[in-house]
């Protein structure tokens, strides 16, 4: 096959895989089950402010007002998160955003976490009263978050689990839900 011939041929080929993918992929039951799915986590949503705490690496607590807003995005499809930690100050000592989504081929929840600089996929779990989600912390470590919610209390404690050591609660936040929040979907910029 000539260069030339090679590069009409690709050329050719990716002017039908949009009109082919269209034909066959049709979004709406994948739409409809990720938002199913985010039915399981529906009580989440809305505006949340308590008092946290953290483990630091040398021992002592950390105490800030922590702030969380939670709620549904893309159709309901996924869920959109922003947690802020504010310093007696009033100043910002910890912001994280998070993305929930659903999987309907592998049936399984995973959680994209931005803090501190980091950032990564993680599994999520909904649970009766709540949900679980964990992180890597280093080898032969993890940090496991159980969060719970009973009517407008959201309380989310974090525990370090390693091998040879039993486990050690790090976090801790407390929430009281002020309301709903139309955040992320509000205020969108209109089209004109």
């Amino acid at each position: 096959m000539t260069p030339k011939f090679k590069a009409f041929f690709l050329t050719l080929a990716a002017s039908f895989l949009p009109a082919a993918f269209a034909q066959q992929h049709d979004p709406a039951p994948l739409m409809r089950a990720q938002r199913e799915a985010m039915e399981a986590i529906r009580p989440m949503d809305g505006a949340w402010r308590g008092p946290a705490w953290t483990l630091q690496p040398d021992g002592k607590k950390r105490h800030l007002m922590q702030t969380e807003r939670i709620g549904p995005f893309l159709g309901e499809t996924v869920k959109v998160i922003e947690g802020r930690g504010y310093e007696e100050d009033g100043s910002i000592g910890f912001n994280a955003f998070g993305i929930i989504s659903f999987d309907p081929a592998t049936k399984k929840y995973s959680v994209r976490s931005y803090a501190l600089g980091r950032h990564g996929d993680f599994p999520f779990t909904p649970t009766p009263d709540g949900y679980a989600w964990e992180v890597p912390a280093g080898p032969n470590a993890v940090i496991k978050y159980r969060g719970t919610i009973k009517g407008d209390t959201l309380v989310e404690i974090g525990h370090f689990h390693a091998a040879d050591r039993p486990p050690v609660q790090v976090f801790e936040m407390n929430l009281k839900r002020l309301g709903n929040s139309d955040w992320p979907a509000g205020q969108a910029i209109p089209q004109r």
